[in-house]
């Protein structure tokens, strides 16, 4: 019977992130994709999809629970405790924008049914490590600005998606929205721009991020 039960557990859990892997690739593809289209692209009767998520918003909250979760690795991969904080603030930057990017039509979508606060509240962990490090460079002198460590969190935040949205909307290739977003950041915290610029270039460099690894945009 345990024997049983395990192997249901295991085929329940199989199904269900199947169904989250397509339902992101066909949302992804199409915002409007509803819960028969998912289905049928997983392979399975609507009733599986409902039987692990009660609805389409449910379904969308758990994607964005995920890529929230992606993010903050990302984020939390960087060291940010110390050396230069300007580089650590580039790096991480960088770093959640190759996560972003994958995400942005999701997040775009998201905030028709999560809320934008709710999306700000799973980011809670992201934002306290952020606030420390811009802490640091504002202690040390590399930063400089007229907001605390806090609200300029929130200001670095709202880059990040502002330009999301700039990308989605065709404003922005998503070959430039990487670094463009790290160099806001940097200038948001008052390093030059020129200065600002060198260093994302430099860091773009070292870590390989000058190529996007999104799932579309303007090139």
């Amino acid at each position: 019977m345990a024997a049983m039960t395990t192997g249901s557990s295991s085929r329940a859990e199989a199904n269900r992130r199947r169904i989250l892997d397509v339902a992101l690739a066909e949302l992804l593809r199409d915002p409007d994709a509803s819960m028969n289209h998912i289905a049928r692209a997983a392979g399975v009767v609507r009733r599986t999809v409902y039987g692990h998520f009660p609805s389409r918003e449910a379904l969308i909250s758990t994607l964005v629970d995920e890529a929230v979760a992606v993010l903050a690795a990302a984020h939390a991969g960087e060291d940010q405790d110390g050396g230069d904080p300007a580089e650590a603030l580039a790096r991480s930057v960088l770093a959640v924008w190759r996560i972003a990017d994958r995400y942005r039509l999701l997040v775009a979508l998201a905030q028709r049914t999560v809320t934008m606060q709710g999306i700000r509240e799973r980011l809670t962990p992201v934002r306290r490590d952020t606030v420390r490090l811009l802490q640091r460079g504002l202690d040390e002198g590399t930063f400089a600005s007229p907001l605390p460590a806090p609200a300029l969190a929130y200001v670095h935040e709202q880059i990040v998606f502002a330009l999301m949205e700039a990308v989605n909307d065709g404003l922005l290739s998503t070959r430039e929205a990487g670094r463009s977003a790290a160099v806001t950041a940097l200038t948001a915290a008052g390093v030059p721009a020129t200065l600002a610029t060198a260093l994302v270039a430099r860091v773009s460099e070292s870590v390989g991020t000058g190529e996007p690894v999104g799932t579309g945009g303007t090139d």
